[in-house]
């Protein structure tokens, strides 16, 4: 629902004016709260082995002794607030496995200067054992490596049932991640001979290898009980085979592909329902294994194939058309199966780049909103033909609920600020945030009848720190408003229904693994979802959004940045919507409401209006908001409205006509390239079965030939191979 990161500004109409950049120059920041505390654990590490080591070499006691165990806390708090920096360690060669060695050798070493010579015979021992402890460390971290390996399947799936392939429950995690078991086991050591040094009595330091010599032995016993052949799951080509009898049998005729990164989820999200209501037996097909759990809730099959050689296995299926949401690098390896008709779907419509990108003319069809997207490609010159255009409206916005009048008397209005973000290129005009944020954000909460929902774009402030700066000021602008403002709060019994909702939807939709599972257990625990799930999660959606906006007082602006709501229940909600050149715009038409767009371009008004044509029904706010008063008045007074009918004229441009409604365009669509694809498939069957006879056999791959044991006889050069 928002614009795909990267995307950039393009004008369709007039060549846009290079404009300058902002300066560079960065005022020097001060650390924040995060980077402080990690240059505290670093520097108490850093403290505790030096002291350790003044501690072993002087020797003093009670400094080994405070070194030690500080050393042991630093660890503590690195791998349960801190995870982010174990990597870090590991890249400057301090990983867990060397400082655990150099904590435990600096106490051997203050042992052996403790000790008087005749007693150096018996901690000798000590020194074998936990030498042993860690050749165990390492055979456990080496069996692990395997049983991932015989764990990690060609294929990964969802909502199909994998009983077939052996799986069974993910080890315990204790034994799947070398840095938390090496802590765990190796304390009783550490404890032990840290016990040894302070009491100069070797059965401490006994007493605690023992116990960190079991559990290493009980880990690795544990481990190799994996290894068994009863305890496997099923093999590559098992896997593969069982893969190819499950196309065999569920018969999928539409797929949705993806491949992205983490963030780039609700790309895909934004298609399910659509791709639900269709007739027929749709698959979701994607390339990166985790991406197959940030797939939102849904009862279509979903299946990942990682590898070229896995994902060709679809050439021979009964798949015949595949919708694409977005471009990545992987999608021309899925392009390359001639059997499958591609048709791109795009995550959204605006005035950006993404909107007509050169890379939509590798499709067979590119499927739009309406007849400004056509147009758009016409202008945009990128080699997408006319004829491969499709207008198919956005089956999506059957959620977003029209226009139902003005606020009523006395009642709040209700304003919705969605700011996109910085993209890629450092250009001023992506995004209000950063000049025009605060203003506009003031110039709302000024006005005592407006109640404002602030929802601003997932990676606001992923490339532009003043982004996320500006982001966070607004936030707290929000909150310093509500504290000013108060009011009467609904009632417990609504709060009390929200969690309730909570709790439903999340029975719904909340995978049904434990957190520690691995990609095999969440397999096994995520069969073929029940008959009318998907309904109750419709039922469930719609009662928690209700409960939700039930839950919060009238009066009480709102910062919305969790998953729920999503965008369009707080389309539902506005009276108005201001935003920038993006893909909201496109959207917000469906509900007929009025909208205004920030101009932090640079750019003259009348230019600004046509270089965006998304922008032409809409009020068009200077970055010091001095609009924002004349904008609520129009919301609140329709005879002031005047830009109503070019709003319901620029949605029919972009959206399509109301009817058929984006639905049913959607599944003829559908219909019609399933039907090119099968036309398509007859003909090549009919022209291989014709020119079979004449036609060189076409080569095989590469084989050795096979040593003869003796010479063969001279091959007849009038035959054919």
């Amino acid at each position: 629902m928002r614009d795909k990161p990267g995307a950039t500004a393009v004008p369709l109409s007039l060549p846009r004016p290079r404009l300058p950049r902002p300066s560079r120059l960065r005022r020097p920041r001060l650390p924040g709260r995060r980077t402080v505390v990690k240059l505290l654990v670093v520097g108490v590490l850093a403290a505790a082995f030096a002291a350790q080591a003044v501690g072993a070499l002087l020797p003093h006691v009670p400094l080994l002794l405070a070194a030690t165990a500080g050393s042991l806390a630093a660890e503590g708090v690195l791998y349960r607030w801190q995870r982010g920096m174990v990597s870090l360690f590991a890249k400057s060669h301090a990983d867990v496995t060397v400082r655990h060695v150099l904590r435990d050798l600096l106490l051997v070493v203050g042992l052996l200067r403790l000790g008087e010579q005749h007693r150096e015979g018996v901690y000798a021992p000590l020194v074998a054992a936990l030498l042993v402890f860690y050749g165990l460390h390492w055979a456990v971290q080496a069996v692990s490596v395997l049983v991932r390996r015989t764990r990690t399947l060609p294929v990964v799936t969802r909502n199909i049932d994998a009983s077939a392939l052996r799986l069974t429950p993910a080890p315990p995690l204790l034994l799947r991640r070398p840095g938390h078991r090496l802590a765990v086991f190796g304390l009783p050591a550490s404890a032990g001979l840290l016990a040894t040094a302070v009491a100069d009595a070797p059965v401490w330091g006994a007493a605690g290898l023992g116990l960190s010599l079991t559990l290493a032995l009980a880990g690795l016993c544990a481990l190799l009980t994996r290894l068994l052949p009863g305890r496997r799951p099923a093999g590559e080509q098992e896997v593969l085979d069982w893969f190819e009898a499950w196309l065999a049998e569920y018969r999928p005729t539409v797929g949705l592909y993806f491949s992205g990164g983490a963030s780039s989820a609700y790309q895909a999200n934004m298609w399910l329902e659509p791709l639900a209501r269709l007739e027929g037996r749709p698959v979701i097909v994607l390339r990166e294994r985790f991406m197959v759990q940030r797939i939102a809730a849904t009862d279509i099959p979903v299946v990942c194939l990682p590898k070229v050689s896995t994902l060709m296995r679809l050439e021979h299926s009964t798949l015949r058309v595949m919708l694409h949401p977005s471009n990545s690098g992987k999608t021309s390896q899925v392009l390359r199966i001639p059997t499958i008709k591609h048709a791109f779907v795009n995550h959204g419509e605006s005035d950006k780049l993404s909107s007509c990108n050169p890379y939509a003319k590798a499709y067979d069809e590119v499927w739009v909103a309406g007849p400004a997207a056509r147009e758009r490609y016409a202008l945009a010159e990128v080699g997408v033909e006319d004829k491969d255009v499709v207008e198919v409206g956005r089956p999506q916005l059957g959620a977003v609920r029209p226009h139902a009048g003005p606020p009523a008397p006395g009642a709040f209005t209700t304003v919705l600020y969605a700011p996109t973000w910085e993209g890629w290129d450092g250009n001023p005009g992506n995004t209000s945030v950063v000049e025009a944020g605060e203003h506009l954000v003031r110039a709302l909460l000024a006005d005592p009848a407006v109640r404002l929902l602030y929802k601003p774009h997932p990676l606001t402030g992923s490339v532009d720190p003043r982004a996320r700066a500006a982001d966070l000021r607004v936030r707290e602008l929000v909150r310093a408003a509500n504290r000013e403002r108060g009011g009467p709060r609904p009632a417990p019994s609504a709060t009390a229904g929200l969690a309730r909702r909570t709790a439903e939807l999340d029975r719904l939709t909340a995978p049904g693994f434990r957190s520690a599972a691995d990609q095999a257990e969440r397999m096994l625990r995520g069969p073929a979802p029940a008959s009318g799930r998907a309904e109750a999660v419709a039922r469930a959606t719609a009662a928690w959004e209700e409960a939700y906006w039930a839950s919060l007082p009238e009066w009480e602006h709102q910062v919305v940045t969790d998953a729920r709501p999503p965008l369009y229940a707080c389309f539902n909600r506005a009276d108005l919507l201001i935003s920038d050149v993006s893909s909201v715009i496109s959207d917000f038409l469906a509900s007929g409401k009025p909208y205004a767009v920030a101009n932090t371009s640079g750019l003259a008004e009348d230019v600004f209006r046509k270089s965006f044509p998304t922008v032409v029904a809409a009020t068009v706010l200077t970055p010091d908001a001095a609009g924002v008063p004349a904008l609520l008045e129009s919301v609140r007074r329709p005879e002031l409205d005047e830009l109503a009918g070019e709003r319901a004229a620029l949605a029919r441009r972009l959206l399509g006509p109301a009817e058929p409604p984006s639905r049913e365009r959607f599944d003829a669509a559908v219909r019609d390239l399933c039907a090119a694809a099968v036309q398509h498939r007859a003909r090549m069957t009919k022209r291989l079965a014709a020119d079979l006879p004449l036609a060189s056999p076409l080569p095989g791959p590469r084989r050795e030939p096979a040593r003869p044991s003796a010479p063969s006889p001279a091959p007849d050069p009038r035959s054919h191979t």
